[in-house]
């Protein structure tokens, strides 16, 4: 899909930011995009032919400095973005998914799934709840698991509905892209490894999350959130410098234009430098990678609406863009 690009003052916030394009039935190229919608190959800026935005990410601390001044270059080549399509702006080696983080999403579930017999009032289970998030944000760890490169695709590609997903659900979220192989880093630091920030919209089918022939082996996070296109990303990588705090960014996604979350990180239980650096103590983080940080309450299990077949996701986070993709049923 080749798409307008937005006004200017709404593409992201900084001087420039990175993304992954190509011409009509031409290869992919890595593209310094700015503010303004206007775009630049990286390969001819930087001469060097077989470039990507992970060959740039895996050298993030030297490649910086470099991208900056390529950004304030006036004289530098430079073509209109809404030219070109845009794909994922990165393919990464490793994702790190994020669950249960945002304490207003955890708190609304804790409500609804009342225990058999507990006839108190909303008000105070809810109270209860928000002792549990508050200890559990002083004491607990955050929850993070993997998921499949596989799974991505571009910002504005349809998305396709597999007709075994009977309850395919949308979850928003921030992704921190590594720029540095992190591993054992503690959270005081775990921000000097982020290269930048960019829009996943997480999907799962909510019926396949728990194993129905065997309860006791718990989530099957291969089946329920690894489809093919399962994961929208981007449409660009803004760097870490041009977020003033990942801590303070507002998410919203629409469907079909009716807000259905509209949330802050500040609600964040975890916040990205606890994530990243629990991820780190097991794994090693590697340049590119993604590390998805959780999504906020106002997913579909919640409003009773799960995606269907035509459906349209507008989402959007501050100072990193939008996206947007439209849902087909595949085809028995």
């Amino acid at each position: 899909m080749f798409v307008k690009s937005e006004p200017a003052s709404a593409l992201f916030a900084g001087p420039f930011a990175l993304a992954t394009l190509s011409a009509q039935d031409g290869p992919a190229f890595p593209a310094l995009v700015t503010p303004d919608g206007l775009v630049a190959d990286l390969r001819t800026a930087l001469a060097e032919p077989g470039l990507t935005v992970l060959g740039l990410l895996e050298d993030w601390p030297a490649r910086l400095p470099r991208l900056r001044a390529l950004a304030a270059d006036g004289s530098l080549e430079r073509a209109a973005l809404a030219d070109f399509r845009v794909h994922a702006p990165v393919a990464p080696r490793q994702v790190f998914q994020s669950g249960a983080n945002y304490r207003q999403h955890v708190i609304d579930l804790h409500v609804a799934h009342r225990a058999p017999g507990d006839e108190r009032p909303e008000d105070e289970r809810r109270a209860e709840a928000a002792e549990i998030m508050d200890r559990r944000a002083a004491e607990d760890l955050p929850y993070v698991f993997i998921g499949l490169p596989s799974a991505i695709t571009g910002p504005y590609d349809d998305v396709v509905l597999p007709a075994w997903a009977q309850k395919p659900d949308w979850e928003l979220e921030v992704a921190a892209v590594i720029g540095r192989a992190a591993y054992r880093v503690s959270a005081e630091e775990a921000l000097e490894y982020v290269a930048g920030y960019t829009i996943a919209n997480d999907l799962t089918d909510r019926a396949t999350v728990f194993r129905r022939d065997m309860p006791q082996i718990g989530t099957d996070w291969l089946r329920s959130k690894n489809a093919p296109g399962f994961t929208p990303l981007g449409p660009w990588i803004v760097p870490a410098e041009s977020v003033a705090d990942p801590g303070d960014l507002r998410l919203v996604l629409k469907l079909n234009g009716e807000t259905m979350q509209d949330e802050s990180t500040k609600d964040m239980i975890f916040d990205v430098a606890r994530v990243v650096s629990y991820a780190s103590q097991s794994a090693r983080l590697l340049p590119g990678d993604l590390v998805l940080t959780g999504s906020p309450a106002g997913n579909g299990m919640h409003w009773g609406r799960l995606l269907r077949d035509g459906d349209v996701m507008d989402a959007s986070v501050t100072g990193l863009g939008a996206q947007r993709t439209l849902c087909v049923a595949e085809e028995s």
